[in-house]
C-alpha cells in the first residue's frame, strides 16, 4: 500500500492540474475561463443570450430550467442523455460535456421538433414560462430511450416540472404521442401550417377528420385521447441516442477524443474548484482541505449556498473518480460507491429485481419504491447516493432504508486506511456523521435478503411527487417457521423526520425478537413504540401529532404486509380480515384520461374557432421574451432590496457601510432619496416605498441597493446592517378581532329580510353555529416579480418595461415616488409568465423601487426577485375566518342565515376591502336564502399585504357557505346534494344585495352533470368500496358554482383598443389587456379577424403599452375578453364604416386590395375603440344594487380516495362543466377551465401557508416558512384527476357580452372544493367505523395531515381528542 501510494504522490505531483475548461452549447465549442467557479449553468447561459432556460426557483424544484446534459462514458463507450436543473449545476460540473437547451431542439426559422409541435397544437403552453423545461425534460428522455416510450415513464420524466397555468392534462396529452399506445407513424409535423380543408382536434391539437369538412358553423368535439397519431424515432446510436429529425445535434466529436484532465480552477470571494481523476488525489485534497465540500450533484451544497447562505471556499468535484462510481454485484449482496447518481442507482435494482430470485432482493423493492418518490428526475439524475448519505438529513428518504436493510459504509481517510460502519451506527446527530474531516464515505454495501426476511419503505408528504417527507421510515424483518408459528429472528424498525437525524427504535426491536409473529405482538410492539420514538412538542416542523401518529400507522402496515407476503403461512394469515388488505395493496396509478366536450359556433372566420394560443410556437422553442431576458445594456445595473427581518418594529438605526464596501456596489437608497413622494398604495395612500421609521412586516422595503451583478446586489443589501426596537405583533385574525385591529372605514353590511325574526320566530326547525377558517394560498406564478426601468432624453423620461397585470399602476407609482407627470413615464408589458392576481397591484412596488436608482443615477436598472424574497414579500390570497348562525326547516330548505366574515389583509390595505366585498356578494354561493345578514371586516396584521387572486375573495365566501351547507346534511342525514339542489336560486331570482338573476343556467347545468357522472350509481360504488375497506375509503361530492363577472367598483369597468390596418391587408391591434398565459391576445386578434373578415394570421398583438392605450384598468376579474374584445370590435366597426363607401363600389380580391384604395382616397386606417359595461352600479350606502353584469354558473362532481393511515388522498374522477355561452375559443377556455381546477385543487387540499404565528411557535415570529418550492407544495402532475373531463353548457348564448361568450378566467376555480367536500365524505366513512358519526369541522387546505387526523382510529387516540383540530395559519 505504501509504495503505491508513493507513486501516486508522484504521479500527483507531476501531473498539471488543467485550468482550460472546454464546454459545447448547443454544437458551439466554448472554452470558459478561469475564475467562473461560482457561476451556475444557467448564469451562464443566459449571460450568453441563451433565455430560453428560465429562473424559476434556483432551488431545482419547479423544473423551468431544465436543460440536457450529455457525456460520453468510455467504460461503457455510450454516450448518457439526462435532463438537469440548470439553477443548481455548477457551470465546471459539466466541463468536456455536450449541454443543449431549447433553443438547440428546433425554432421557428429551421424548424420546430416534433416535441415542440406537438405541445403547440395541444395548447400545452398558455403563459409559456415553465413551457421550455417541460419540452427538455421530455427531449432529455426521449434521446436516452432506444425503447418505445410507455405513459408512465412519459409522466415520470415531467415529475420534476411544475406547470400553473394548464392543469397538466394536455402535455401529458401531447407528450403521450411518443409512448407505444399507438403504433401508427406520424412522420410529417414540419409546421404548425394545416393544408385546405385540415382540422386541428381542439381536443389534441392535432390534425384528424373528427370534424365534418362541410365547414358548419356549428360542431360538437367530444375527444380524450390522440387522433390515431405518434411519432417514432428517426435512428438510434450508441452516441446520439434517439433522433427525431434529420437536424438533430449530434454529439462533438471533439469530446470522444478528448483526454478529460484533472482541473483546477477559482472563482469569485476566492473559491477554489478542483476535479481530480483519481482517489488518492481526492484524498491529498481532502487532507489539505479538511473543510472542503465534496460534490456530485450540488443538490444539497446549492441550496445552502444559495438559500442558507453557507459559504464553501473548497469545492471538490468527485463525479470522475472510478473508485466512486463502482456498481458491483457480489454473491452476499451489491457495492455501491459513493458517486453513483440516483438515476443509475434505480436502474440497477429494477434490472437486478428482474434477473434474481426474489427471496434476495426486498430491500431493492423498496429502494425501489423510496426513490420513486425521492425527487423529480432532474434531480435524481445528477444527486449522488453518498451525498444524500453524507448530508445525514433528518428527512432522508433514504437513510432510514439504509438502516434497516443492514447496509454498511465503507470509509476511507487520507492514508488509504478503509474502515466498515453499521448504517445503524452512522448518524450522531442532527447532520453529523460518523466521519472524522480527513475521511470520505468510500461505497456502501447492500447485503441481500434472506428467505423470510422482508424490507419495507414508507414515507408521507404533503404531495407524493417530488417533496420532502414528513415522516419517512423503513422496515426490515427476518421471520423463521418453527411448526405453525413464525418466529422473528432480527428486525430493524428506523425512522426519519421524528428527530434531528434518522433514528432506529431499539426498544420495539429488541422486544420483538424471538417473539412469534401475531396480533399479540402487533398491539404490544405499538404500545412500546409509542415510547420509543419521543416527538416534543415543539418539534421543528410543526405537525407533532400527525407525525407520532404515522410512526404507528407505518408500523401497523408493515405487520399488514409482512403478514400478506407470508400468506401460505396459517399464523400469519389469521392475522387480520381481508378489509384490512386495503392497508397494503400497492397503488399503480393510471395515466391521466381527459376528455373535452363542446361545440364550435363559429362567427365570421375565427371568433369560436379553437384556434392555437398565438404565442404557443414562440413558447415551446424558447423564443419568447420575458422581462428578466431583456438584454442588459453595458451600463446596466441590478437592484436587491433591504428589507425588514421583524414584524413589527421601530427602526432605530441604519448601517450601509457594509453594503458600501460591497463588490460592485453602485449605490443605496433609502426613504430619504425618494426624490417625490415615499407613500404608496393603489386605492388608498396607507404604504412607504421604503419603511421610514417604523416596519410592520418582516419582508417590508427598507430600501434599494444596485451593483453590477444581481449577486452583488444582493449582496450589498443583506450586508445592511439595521437597528430595530421591536414593538407588539398581530399575527392571525383572531388577535386582530381581540385587539380590535381593523383597516380604518371597512366594515361593510349586507341585508335582506329580517334574521333576527327569522330565528325567533318557527320558520327555523334547527339553528346551527360554527367557524370555518379558510388558509391563504401563494399565486406561485412561474415567473417571478421583474421590472426594468431606464431614462431617456437626460432623464427627462422614464421607460419600463415590467411583468404586471396593471402597466398603468407602475406608470402611476413611478411618476408620483418620482415626482414626474404620468405622461414622461411608459410602461410596456409584452408577456407576463402568470399573474393570477398576484401582479395586479404588488408588482408596482417593485418598478417603484427600482425607478428610484435608475433616476438618480440615470442608468438602466432591472430588479428580478428570488423566488424566496417574492414569496416572503408580494402577498398571498387572504386567509378568511367565518362565523355563521343558520336556520333551516326538517326538509333542508335554509331559512336565514347570519354571518361574521373577515379577512386577513396584512399590512396595508391593498385591495382587501375589494376582495371582502366580493366574498360577501358570494357568501351564498348559488342558494335562495330569505333572510341574510352579513357583516365584513378587514383585518389589519403584521404581515405583507395580501392581494387578489384568482376568484378575489369569491371562492373564500363560497366555501363558507358549502361548508355550513355540508352541515345541514349531516345534522338531517339527508346528503348534501340534496341540501343543494332544494335550495337552488333559479330565474329571477333576487340575491341578498338586490340583483335579479337573468338567464339562469343552474339548473340545466347541474342535471346534466348529474348525468354524465352518472352520480347516483357512483355513490353506490362508493358505498360498497367503503364496506369491502376498512382502511382505504372513498368519497364523491357534487359542487355548483356562480360567479358575477365585472369589477366591482364600476369605474374600472372600462376598455380602450387602438386598431391599425396597412396596406398590406395586416392588422396591428393594442388594446388595454395584458397576455399572461390566458389567451386574450389570442381572443381578441379572433375578434379582429372576424371583424374585417380575414384570417386571424393577418392580425398582430405586439404588446400593452401605457403610451399607446391610457388609464387601463388591471388585466383581472376575468372580464378582460369581454371589455376588450369589445373596445376593438367598436374600433373595427369604425374603420369598416370608412371603408365601406369604397367597398361598395368595388368588386376586391383582398383585404389588401381594399386597404390600399382605401388609403390612396385617404381614408383613416386608425382606430381607437372604447367600451363601458352597461347597466352595472352598487351603493353601499343602502347595500342594493347591480354589481354585476351577468354571471358565469358552473357545477363539479369529483370522486376521491384517501388512505385513512396517512392522509394521502388521489382524485380518481374530475367532471367539470360551465356555462360559457358561445365560447370565442372553446380549446382556450377548456385549458382555463382545466388550470383553475387543478390549482383550486391546490387551494383546497395541498397548499399550506406556514407563518410564524402562535400555531407555529417553531418559525421565527412574522416570517414566512413556506416560501419555496421546497416547502410549499402546488399541484404537481401527479395530483391530476385519473379521468378528468370538461364541459361547456351547450345552446345558452349569453346576450350581454361580445358574441354570445362568457367569462372564463376565476369562475371554475372554485368547483375544486369538488375535492375538498369529497375528501369530507371520504373521511365520514373513516370515522363512522368507529362510531363516530357526528359532523365535524375540516379546515381547508384539507392537507394529509388534517385528512389523516380526522379519520379518528386507534393510532390516533393516543395523541389526540376527538375534538382536535390541525393548526392553520389565518
Amino acid at each position: 500500500m505504501g509504495s503505491l501510494k508513493n507513486e501516486e504522490e508522484i504521479e500527483f505531483m507531476g501531473e498539471e492540474w488543467n485550468k482550460e475548461a472546454i464546454l459545447y452549447v448547443n454544437g458551439v465549442r466554448k472554452v470558459l475561463p478561469d475564475g467562473l467557479a461560482h457561476l451556475t449553468l444557467i448564469e451562464y447561459l443566459r449571460d450568453i443570450g441563451l433565455t430560453g432556460t428560465k429562473l424559476g426557483c434556483g432551488e431545482g424544484g419547479c423544473g423551468a430550467c431544465t436543460v440536457m446534459v450529455s457525456h460520453y462514458d468510455k467504460k461503457s463507450k455510450k454516450c448518457m442523455h439526462y435532463a438537469v436543473n440548470a439553477c443548481l449545476t455548477p457551470l465546471y460540473s459539466v466541463e468536456g460535456m455536450h449541454v443543449i437547451t431549447v433553443e438547440g431542439v428546433g425554432n421557428r426559422k429551421h424548424g420546430l421538433h416534433p416535441i415542440q409541435e406537438s405541445l403547440a397544437r395541444a395548447h400545452g403552453s398558455q403563459c409559456g414560462f415553465c413551457t421550455p423545461g417541460f419540452i427538455m425534460s421530455m427531449y432529455a428522455l426521449l434521446r436516452s430511450s432506444q425503447m418505445t416510450l410507455t405513459e408512465e415513464q412519459i409522466e415520470e420524466c415531467l415529475a420534476g416540472n411544475l406547470c400553473r397555468c394548464t392543469g397538466y392534462r394536455p402535455i401529458v396529452d401531447a407528450f403521450q404521442v411518443f409512448s407505444k399506445t399507438n403504433d401508427a407513424v406520424y412522420t410529417d409535423m414540419s409546421s404548425l401550417s394545416l393544408k385546405e380543408g385540415e382540422f386541428v382536434c381542439p381536443s389534441t391539437g392535432k390534425p384528424c377528420s373528427c370534424r365534418p369538412k362541410t365547414g358548419s358553423n356549428v360542431h360538437t368535439c367530444k375527444e380524450g385521447v390522440a387522433c390515431g397519431r405518434s411519432y417514432e424515432p428517426v435512428s438510434y446510436s450508441e452516441i446520439d441516442g434517439s433522433t427525431y429529425t434529420e437536424k438533430e445535434l449530434i454529439f462533438p466529436p471533439e469530446l470522444l477524443l478528448r483526454k478529460l484532465d484533472p482541473l483546477k480552477l477559482s472563482g469569485f470571494g476566492g473559491i477554489k474548484w478542483y476535479r481530480p481523476l483519481k482517489l488518492q488525489h481526492l484524498l491529498d485534497l481532502k487532507a489539505k482541505y479538511p473543510d472542503a465540500k465534496l460534490l456530485v450533484g450540488n443538490t444539497e451544497v446549492g441550496i445552502e449556498v444559495r438559500l442558507k447562505r453557507m459559504q464553501y471556499p473548497v469545492l471538490i468535484s468527485v463525479t470522475h473518480v472510478p473508485e466512486l462510481n463502482v456498481l458491483s454485484v457480489k454473491d452476499d449482496g451489491l457495492e455501491i460507491g459513493a458517486a453513483v447518481r440516483l438515476t443509475e442507482l434505480l436502474k440497477t435494482f429494477r434490472r437486478l429485481v428482474n434477473e434474481h430470485p426474489s427471496d434476495g432482493t426486498s430491500s431493492c423493492k423498496a429502494f425501489i419504491g423510496q426513490l420513486k418518490w425521492f425527487a423529480g428526475t432532474q434531480i435524481k439524475n445528477v444527486a449522488s447516493v453518498g451525498g444524500n448519505i453524507c448530508t445525514a438529513s433528518p428527512i432522508s428518504d433514504l437513510n432510514p432504508l439504509w438502516m434497516a436493510s443492514r447496509a454498511k459504509f465503507q470509509i476511507i481517510d487520507s492514508n488509504g486506511n478503509i474502515r466498515t460502519v453499521l448504517a445503524e451506527d452512522f448518524f450522531l446527530g442532527y447532520r453529523k456523521v460518523n466521519m472524522a474531516s480527513d475521511e470520505i464515505l468510500l461505497s456502501i454495501f447492500l447485503p441481500w435478503t434472506r428467505r423470510y426476511e422482508f424490507v419495507k419503505e414508507f414515507k408521507q408528504a404533503h404531495r407524493r411527487e417530488d417533496d420532502i417527507a414528513i415522516v419517512n421510515a423503513g422496515m426490515r424483518v427476518s421471520l423463521e417457521e418453527k411448526g405453525e408459528q413464525l418466529i422473528i429472528l432480527d428486525a430493524s424498525i428506523a425512522y426519519g423526520g421524528v428527530a434531528p437525524l434518522s433514528v432506529s427504535a431499539s426498544k420495539t426491536k429488541e422486544f420483538m425478537i424471538g417473539k412469534s409473529w401475531t396480533q399479540e405482538l402487533l398491539k404490544s410492539a405499538l404500545k412500546i413504540l409509542q415510547t420509543d420514538i419521543i416527538l416534543k412538542e415543539d418539534a421543528p416542523g410543526g405537525m407533532v401529532e400527525f407525525r407520532r401518529s404515522l410512526t404507528l400507522s407505518f408500523f401497523f402496515k408493515f405487520f399488514l404486509w409482512v403478514s400478506h407476503q407470508m400468506d401460505g403461512n396459517k399464523s400469519a394469515s389469521e392475522s387480520f380480515l381481508s378489509t384490512h388488505l386495503s392497508a397494503v395493496q400497492p397503488f399503480h396509478r393510471p395515466s391521466v384520461i381527459g376528455s373535452q366536450d363542446y361545440e364550435i359556433i363559429k362567427h365570421g372566420t375565427s371568433v369560436g374557432s379553437p384556434e392555437v394560443h398565438l404565442s404557443a410556437k414562440l413558447q415551446v422553442t424558447g423564443e419568447a421574451e420575458y422581462t428578466d431576458d431583456t438584454p442588459m445594456p453595458p451600463h446596466g445595473l441590478h437592484a436587491a432590496l433591504v428589507m425588514s427581518r421583524k414584524p413589527h418594529a421601530r427602526i432605530l438605526s441604519i448601517d450601509d457601510s457594509g453594503a458600501r464596501s460591497s463588490p460592485g456596489f453602485v449605490g443605496i437608497y433609502f426613504s430619504e432619496d425618494v426624490p417625490g413622494d415615499n407613500t404608496i398604495g393603489p386605492v388608498v395612500y396607507d404604504e412607504e416605498l421604503f419603511a421610514s421609521e417604523v416596519v410592520t412586516c418582516v419582508g417590508q422595503v427598507i430600501g434599494v441597493a444596485v451593483a453590477d451583478t444581481h449577486e452583488n446586489a444582493k449582496l450589498a443589501a443583506r450586508r445592511v446592517h439595521v437597528e430595530y426596537e421591536e414593538l407588539p405583533a398581530i399575527l392571525s385574525i383572531q388577535d386582530a378581532i381581540n385587539a380590535k385591529s381593523f383597516h380604518p372605514n371597512t366594515e361593510k353590511r349586507l341585508n335582506k329580510g329580517d334574521v333576527d325574526m327569522c330565528f325567533a320566530s318557527g320558520q327555523c326547525d334547527k339553528i346551527i353555529e360554527g367557524e370555518v377558517q379558510v388558509g391563504g394560498q401563494e399565486h406561485f406564478y412561474l415567473e417571478p416579480h421583474s421590472s426594468f426601468v431606464w431614462t431617456t432624453d437626460g432623464g427627462n423620461e422614464v421607460h419600463m418595461i415590467s411583468s404586471t397585470q396593471a402597466p398603468q399602476k407602475h406608470q402611476k407609482y413611478v411618476a408620483h415616488v418620482l415626482g414626474l407627470p404620468m405622461s414622461k413615464v411608459v410602461c410596456k408589458t409584452k408577456r407576463i409568465g402568470g399573474g393570477f392576481g398576484g401582479k395586479e397591484t404588488r408588482s408596482a412596488l417593485y418598478a417603484a423601487a427600482a425607478s428610484v436608482p435608475s433616476y438618480l443615477l440615470n442608468r438602466p436598472v432591472k430588479i428580478t426577485l428570488d423566488r424566496d424574497t417574492d414569496m416572503m414579500t408580494s402577498g398571498q390570497r387572504h386567509s378568511f375566518l367565518g362565523k355563521y348562525k343558520v336556520g333551516f326547516t326538517n326538509e333542508g330548505k335554509v331559512t336565514a342565515l347570519d354571518l361574521e366574515i373577515y379577512n386577513n389583509a396584512g399590512n396595508s390595505l391593498d385591495l382587501s376591502l375589494a376582495i371582502l366585498e366580493r366574498a360577501m356578494f358570494h357568501s351564498h354561493n348559488v342558494y335562495e336564502i330569505p333572510n341574510v345578514r352579513i357583516l365584513g371586516r378587514v383585518c389589519f396584521t403584521n404581515f405583507p399585504s395580501h392581494t387578489a387572486f384568482r376568484g378575489f375573495g369569491g371562492p373564500q365566501g363560497m366555501l363558507i357557505a358549502e361548508n355550513w351547507i355540508q352541515r345541514i346534511a349531516v345534522e338531517l342525514g339527508k346528503s348534501p346534494e340534496e341540501i343543494r339542489e332544494i335550495n337552488f336560486q333559479g330565474e329571477g331570482s333576487i340575491t341578498h344585495y338586490g340583483q335579479k338573476l337573468e338567464y339562469c343556467t343552474l339548473a340545466p347545468l347541474w342535471n346534466e352533470l348529474k348525468v354524465s357522472c352518472d352520480f347516483v350509481n357512483a355513490r353506490k360504488e362508493t358505498e360498497i368500496f367503503n364496506r369491502n375497506n376498512r382502511w382505504k375509503k372513498r368519497g364523491v361530492a357534487m359542487v355548483p358554482t356562480k360567479f358575477g363577472i365585472s369589477f366591482t367598483l364600476k369605474l374600472m369597468n372600462q376598455a380602450g383598443a387602438l386598431v391599425h390596418v396597412y396596406t398590406d391587408g395586416t392588422v396591428l391591434v393594442t388594446h388595454g389587456g395584458v397576455e399572461m398565459g390566458q389567451g386574450l391576445h389570442t381572443k381578441v386578434a379572433q375578434v379582429a379577424a372576424s371583424a374585417f373578415n380575414i384570417p386571424l394570421s393577418s392580425v398582430f398583438i405586439s404588446e400593452t403599452s401605457t403610451d399607446k392605450i391610457p388609464n387601463a384598468s388591471p388585466t383581472a376579474a376575468s372580464a378582460s375578453s369581454d371589455m376588450y374584445g369589445a373596445a376593438v370590435l367598436d374600433a373595427c366597426e369604425q374603420i369598416k364604416a370608412r371603408m365601406e363607401p369604397i367597398a361598395s363600389k368595388n368588386n376586391f380580391n383582398s383585404f389588401a386590395e381594399l386597404a390600399s384604395a382605401c388609403y390612396a382616397e385617404r381614408i383613416d386606417l386608425s382606430a381607437h375603440g372604447f367600451y363601458i359595461t352597461p347597466e352595472i352600479g352598487f351603493d353601499w350606502n343602502v347595500g342594493k344594487g347591480t354589481p354585476f353584469r351577468y354571471f358565469t354558473y358552473g357545477a363539479a362532481f369529483a370522486e376521491v380516495e384517501i388512505d385513512t393511515l396517512t392522509g394521502d388522498f388521489h382524485t380518481r374522477a374530475a367532471n367539470v362543466i360551465l356555462d360559457l355561452g358561445y365560447s370565442l375559443n372553446p380549446a382556450i377556455d377548456v385549458g382555463q377551465i382545466e388550470g383553475a381546477f387543478i390549482q383550486g385543487l391546490g387551494w383546497v387540499a395541498l397548499e399550506e401557508m406556514k407563518w410564524g404565528d402562535a400555531a407555529h411557535k417553531w418559525i421565527p415570529s412574522g416570517h414566512l416558512y413556506t416560501c419555496g418550492p421546497g416547502s410549499y407544495k402546488i399541484p404537481s402532475l401527479n395530483d391530476v384527476p385519473f379521468k378528468f373531463n370538461v364541459s361547456l353548457l351547450k345552446g345558452h348564448p349569453n346576450v350581454k357580452a361580445i358574441h354570445s361568450s362568457k367569462a372564463v378566467g376565476e369562475p371554475p376555480f372554485f368547483l375544486a372544493s369538488s375535492v375538498f367536500f369529497a375528501i369530507k365524505d371520504a373521511i365520514m366513512a373513516a370515522r363512522a367505523e368507529t362510531g363516530h358519526k357526528e359532523w365535524f369541522p375540516l379546515d381547508s387546505p384539507a392537507t394529509p395531515e388534517r385528512i389523516r387526523m380526522a379519520c379518528l382510529d386507534e393510532f390516533t387516540t393516543p395523541f389526540i381528542s376527538n375534538d382536535y383540530r390541525p393548526k392553520l395559519s389565518v
